[in-house]
């Protein structure tokens, strides 16, 4: 499997949680309740799966390969790329302190939160848009089947060592009880 292949799986599973936290924000709108545990698999889910581990291989291996390669970082797509991953941190940690401060029927936290997960996924929602159609296959181009096999090592490095063995999978599960509860 090519490195950017196993990225755009990723992003099907990103995805699928920007559509989870879509439904959240509707609850959200409309006064109702949402399941504690299921906002903190949600938040830890887009820290440490979206934020250190997919984020982190393209700013620890892909990027670095790609400015290698002669892809500018100043003016190209790798720099805007870097700019939108901020910008996610930034609204997924507001996202977290509206949901830590959130009460019981606190409907400025709500709203906040709210218009926080619009934002959010809007923004991951074209950024992955172009990954995969832009960067991804300028990558695809750009690098030889020696620096992809390193990559995608890299990648595998990068999953053990900071989100820990069955991290991933665990993710996985939590992706498919929040789809049954929330997109079915």
């Amino acid at each position: 499997m090519k490195a950017t292949d196993e990225l755009k799986k990723e992003h099907n599973g990103i995805e699928l949680m920007l559509r989870v936290l879509q439904v959240v924000a509707d609850k959200f709108k409309h006064g109702e309740h949402v399941n504690t545990e299921h906002l903190d698999g949600i938040l830890e889910f887009l820290s440490i799966f979206v934020d250190k581990c997919h984020h982190g291989k393209e700013e620890e291996f892909l990027f670095p390969a790609l400015e290698a390669a002669g892809v500018p970082r100043e003016g190209g797509p790798i720099g805007v790329m870097l700019n939108e991953h901020e910008q996610g941190r930034k609204l997924a940690a507001k996202l977290k302190n509206v949901l830590t401060d959130n009460k019981p029927g606190d409907n400025a936290n709500a709203s906040g939160a709210q218009l926080i997960i619009k934002e959010y996924v809007a923004l991951l929602t074209q950024h992955i848009a172009k990954e995969n159609t832009i960067l991804f296959p300028m990558a695809d181009a750009k690098l030889d089947s020696k620096k992809d096999t390193e990559l995608f090592e890299a990648f595998e490095q990068l999953e053990r060592e900071r989100i820990g063995v069955g991290k991933h999978e665990e993710f996985h599960v939590l992706l498919d009880q929040l789809q049954n509860k929330y997109l079915m």
